[in-house]
């Protein structure tokens, strides 16, 4: 009988594999419009928020909000100490990957990854600096694991938060940190001057809700001190935060803060509510933009001493 184990060659066509790449790469950089905005085109409706220019811009300006925050570090965890030397590096939902080349040019002796849906990094990095376009709700196949995982203004995009850190916990060495830094889902005042009836208020209601309708509700800040250590992280640090919605506060630090977010915030609110309101709550764009405009109203009023609570938090697993 005859054996069907021939010895053939196959030859690769690599006509078809350049056109099976190029079709690949044009159908992540071509841009869903909407509302007069783009949007991430892979994974098409995962993320709910822009990659234009004017949010990538915000995004850049945030940072800057962030290293105000934390007396201009990159991170509170003790891979950010002066003189700590990390091998490995992953930055989540990097954007347009500022925190990872900022940490790339900190840390030359380390290779840093950001991944991102959206192909809006820049192409001039430094050499110890990658991207890569992937969904961190795939399975995660990193060749090898990291020495320290960065993940900045999540909530909104993550499905799971246990599922989320119990994958951060798999893919870290043994000793290796993750640090988060979040902001929650709504806004308080310390002195009630913030109520239910503000347009502030309740765009932050709305906002919750059509996040939990599409899928990716928000979290609680103080709820991830928790999640960590359940999933196994030990020697959890958790510090919090205020960013004033403009420049009502007394203290200068706090001024500042809020100059700056109040700029931030500005740029994001339409980004924010478009699609989350539009696909989510089943508004139209002109529904949002007279809505807009009462939060604006009330975003800049100096009376309402609201504030965004933020929080980072960090923990360890433990070593081997």
């Amino acid at each position: 009988m005859a054996t069907a184990n021939e010895d053939f060659r196959v030859v690769p066509d690599d006509e078809d594999r350049a056109s099976s790449t190029t079709s690949m790469r044009s159908s992540i950089i071509a841009y869903r419009h909407e509302n007069g905005r783009t949007y991430h085109r892979y994974k098409d409706g995962k993320y709910s928020f822009p990659n234009d220019d004017e949010e990538n811009e915000r995004l850049d300006l945030e940072h800057y909000l962030c290293l105000l925050t934390l007396n201009n570090k990159l991170g509170l965890s003790p891979p950010n100490f002066p003189g700590s030397k990390v091998n490995r590096v992953l930055d989540l939902g990097t954007g347009t990957g500022i925190w990872a080349i900022d940490f790339g040019d900190e840390h030359p002796e380390a290779e840093v990854i950001g991944v991102d849906l959206s192909p809006i990094q820049p192409s001039l990095v430094p050499p110890n600096v990658q991207f890569i376009i992937d969904d961190i709700d795939d399975d995660w196949s990193y060749s090898e694991p990291f020495d320290y995982i960065h993940s900045r203004m999540m909530n909104f995009s993550i499905k799971n938060w246990t599922t989320y850190l119990s994958k951060i916990f798999e893919n870290l060495t043994p000793g290796g940190y993750v640090e988060l830094l979040e902001v929650d889902g709504f806004l308080v005042s310390d002195d009630g001057t913030l109520t239910e009836d503000h347009a502030l208020s309740r765009w932050c209601k709305f906002l919750r809700e059509a996040a939990a309708k599409l899928g990716r509700p928000y979290e609680q800040t103080d709820k991830f001190k928790e999640i960590m250590a359940e999933v196994g992280f030990t020697n959890v640090v958790e510090t919090r935060f205020k960013w004033p919605t403009n420049r009502w506060a007394k203290d200068k630090k706090y001024k500042e803060l809020g100059m700056w977010n109040n700029e931030n915030t500005s740029r994001f609110l339409e980004g924010a509510t478009l699609a989350p309101f539009t696909r989510g709550l089943g508004w139209s764009k002109e529904e949002v933009h007279v809505f807009l405009a009462g939060v604006r109203k009330d975003l800049n009023d100096p009376k309402i001493h609201a504030y965004s609570p933020i929080c980072s938090v960090y923990g360890r697993k433990p070593g081997a």
